[in-house]
């Protein structure tokens, strides 16, 4: 039976080369997606650059691109029509560094379409309407706002439930706030949210123009961070593999010359 200190040192290797190689797996597929998220974060900046600049179009051909593509984000849109003031919901946010509301109110227009509309921010302590009464504005109104795609569910699981029965939302639910406004299912409902971008409110609540048009982008450096973590790990081993292989057996002796 072969003593066990003579057995080669590279068997001693080899459950740490397959961790390795797993972990390698893991590393380099985590900054491929990155990578693909980057391109897709890029095209996605470049798109909404260049809609926000682009002339606002009427709300008849905004329904008619988003009937056919489903894309319309960011695009500037004409909206006139009358308020619901009966039907505002409120979804928690930030402007500026303040915290407070954005006011989503519908609109319907003098076709029959209903547009769930932001107007803007007010701060926290003006979410009821009788707060900022000049704000209610009554009789035809007209503005530019951008078009936003809705969301579908709640984007994640940190983002706290809407208490719908309190008019508190955390996220904007446009299936839950159409069906609140008694619009679900409407066939003249617009099926995408518009915000304001610029528009003269009386006592200035609710402040437009609170869309969000940069976005942040550090796919680059999430990459950059785990193929780094990848050579790292590949630096580990290869100097562990090293140290090993070099390791005298236990009770072998120096070679001696003659």
């Amino acid at each position: 039976m072969a003593d066990k200190a003579e057995r080669p040192a590279w068997r001693g290797l080899v459950v740490p080369a397959v961790f390795t190689l797993i972990g390698l797996v893991i590393l380099i597929s985590l900054g491929n997606w990155q990578v693909r998220r980057l391109a897709w974060k890029e095209d996605l900046i470049a798109t909404i650059h260049t809609r926000v600049v682009s002339e606002p179009v009427s709300l008849e051909t905004a329904l008619a691109a988003w009937k056919k593509t489903g894309d319309i984000a960011y695009q500037p849109v004409r909206v006139a029509g009358t308020f619901d003031h009966s039907h505002e919901f409120h979804v928690n946010s930030t402007d500026k560094g303040e915290v407070g509301w954005n006011v989503y109110t519908p609109l319907v227009t003098d076709d029959g379409h209903t547009v769930l509309v932001n107007r803007g921010f007010v701060p926290y302590d003006k979410k009821e309407p009788e707060t900022r009464a000049e704000g209610e504005v009554e009789g035809p109104v007209a503005f530019v706002g951008l078009a936003r795609t809705p969301l579908a569910e709640k984007p994640n699981y940190f983002v706290p439930d809407n208490d719908v029965s309190g008019n508190v939302f955390y996220w904007r639910d446009f299936a839950t706030m159409a069906k609140q406004a008694g619009i679900a299912g409407d066939s003249g409902l617009v099926p995408f949210f518009v915000e304001v971008r610029e528009m003269d409110v009386p006592g200035s609540w609710p402040r437009g123009g609170v869309t969000r048009v940069t976005l942040p982008n550090n796919h680059l450096q999430y990459a950059v961070t785990w193929y780094g973590l990848a050579l790292t790990l590949v630096g580990v081993f290869a100097a562990f593999a090293w140290t090993r292989l070099r390791r005298r057996p236990e009770g072998a002796e120096p070679s001696v010359s003659k």
